[in-house]
């Protein structure tokens, strides 16, 4: 009988549960169904649709090379899997589990109408797998951690198939351009298109070139000008790779760097169990008291809108939230010490919403990530299960210069292109600002003093 695949954020042959499995059971059929309507809110924004064109037409090439075809369809996934059913006489669906509330929500309706198979493919270890003593959820992310670890090693990794069984008949499918997932008018991808190559071939091909630079990565990870970070955020999101296979390739590895890209790979399984147990983490504070937090809200408040406005375009005045700002627009993407920096910003120097910075981080990375967007935004705000105080404020222009940011600054704003060391990092102290730059929309003292003092409003409620 024909075996359905339900492909989501899992693009990729190699190392698939999912279409492993369906593979040795017979014919089938892999299908992306674009559900826009299920995630509300957190519908794709303009740069994942962006990756999602171009890793669907990569995945869509792999599986013709093994006799087989890509289906898609747009429009309620539990309905379209149905009618899928129907057509091609299936009963089983083969898909990877995912925990984003809309998909748990779409997974238990569909296993209600067809045999539903789930597997666990895009995480080190299965999430809600790793429990405390007592048999409850880690919510703090150290002692997490450590018990991943000791349960490590992950599951082995899973060959790609040697070759699909096509059904007797193919249903029909969508054509992808139909679905409009690249921008027209205007075109912004063109940063984009310069700066990545998308699908799973194009991610093991990244993963290999960072290789060289995973020993180091502890210490080079926070020099956004030396860019030795990995840059498979994204292609991991979209499950081009996946962590089993990072593990897998860096096993033998007894060095700090390793160590560290390892934890980041833990909080990335540590944000999907956040998730687990707090479905709407990306809407709702978890620190129940910050609900009454003061912040300036730019839907009431003019000079708000105005500044956060300059943050998401880069003209704030401090150099390297600019540049990040810019390099996000740009490229779709952000080094990981930078979005600290320009998060803490919005937060703490504006004292706008993490709600804001989450949504505009949602459109414009091509990583963004229901639970890891959430996470590290309720990170930084310090209103999240496990955060970071509130009242630690990061200094950018310190931030700037202790890691060595003035050709990141260069390359991003090219207002500051010609102005040498130490002045590029704050060219408005130093008298060296051009006229085209703006300046400072808020003075960083000023900023910390009226941060502290709305905490402070907080404590005395």
């Amino acid at each position: 009988m024909t075996q359905l695949v339900w492909l989501r954020r899992d693009l990729r042959l190699a190392d698939n549960p999912a279409l492993y499995h369906a593979a040795k059971a017979g014919p089938l059929v892999c299908v992306y169904v674009l559900d826009e309507e299920a995630p509300k809110h957190h519908a794709y924004g303009g740069a994942s649709r962006w990756w999602l064109h171009h890793s669907l037409t990569s995945l869509a090439k792999s599986l013709e090379a093994k006799g087989s075809k890509l289906i898609l369809r747009r429009g309620d996934a539990v309905e379209e899997f149905t009618k899928l059913a129907n057509e091609v006489r299936a009963h089983t669906v083969h898909a990877n589990a995912h925990y984003e509330p809309w998909w748990l929500n779409a997974e238990r309706k569909l296993a209600n109408k067809l045999d539903l198979q789930l597997y666990h493919g895009n995480y080190l270890k299965p999430p809600g797998s790793i429990t405390t003593g007592t048999g409850g959820q880690y919510k703090i992310y150290t002692p997490y951690s450590r018990a991943v670890r000791a349960a490590f090693p992950p599951s082995d990794e899973l060959t790609a198939p040697e070759r699909l069984e096509a059904p007797a008949n193919w249903p029909a499918s969508d054509d992808l351009a139909s679905w409009n997932l690249l921008p027209t008018k205007p075109d912004w991808s063109g940063g984009m298109a310069a700066f990545w190559q998308v699908g799973e071939e194009a991610a093991h091909a990244r993963l290999k070139a960072w290789e060289a630079d995973v020993d180091d990565y502890d210490d080079k990870r926070n020099f956004p000008s030396v860019d030795k970070v990995s840059r498979l955020s994204p292609h991991l999101h979209f499950g081009e790779i996946s962590p089993v296979q990072i593990w897998h390739r860096f096993k033998h590895k007894r060095s700090k760097g390793w160590e560290t890209f390892e934890g980041e790979l833990i909080w990335r399984d540590y944000s999907q169990n956040a998730i687990l147990q707090f479905p709407k983490y990306a809407t709702q504070n978890y620190r129940e008291d910050f609900d009454r937090f003061p912040w300036r809200d730019p839907a009431t408040d003019e000079a708000a809108a105005r500044d956060l406005k300059a943050w998401q375009q880069g003209r704030t005045g401090y150099p390297i939230v600019d540049a990040g700002m810019r390099q996000l627009w740009q490229t779709g993407w952000m080094h990981n010490r930078v979005r600290m920096i320009t998060a803490s910003f919005l937060i703490k120097h504006l004292l706008i919403d993490w709600r804001e910075g989450e949504k505009w981080f949602w459109d414009t990375l091509c990583d963004a990530d229901y639970a890891s967007n959430a996470t590290n935004w309720q990170w930084t705000a310090g209103t999240g299960v496990d955060s970071n105080m509130f009242s630690r404020i990061m200094a950018p222009l310190s931030q700037s210069e202790k890691f060595d940011a003035a050709r990141y600054i260069r390359t991003y704003v090219p207002e500051l292109k010609g102005i040498d060391e130490p002045y590029v990092h704050d060219p408005e102290e130093f008298g060296r600002r051009p006229a085209g730059y703006p300046r400072k929309i808020v003075p960083h003292r000023q900023a910390r003093e009226r941060a502290l003092a709305a905490l402070k409003t907080l404590k005395d409620r």
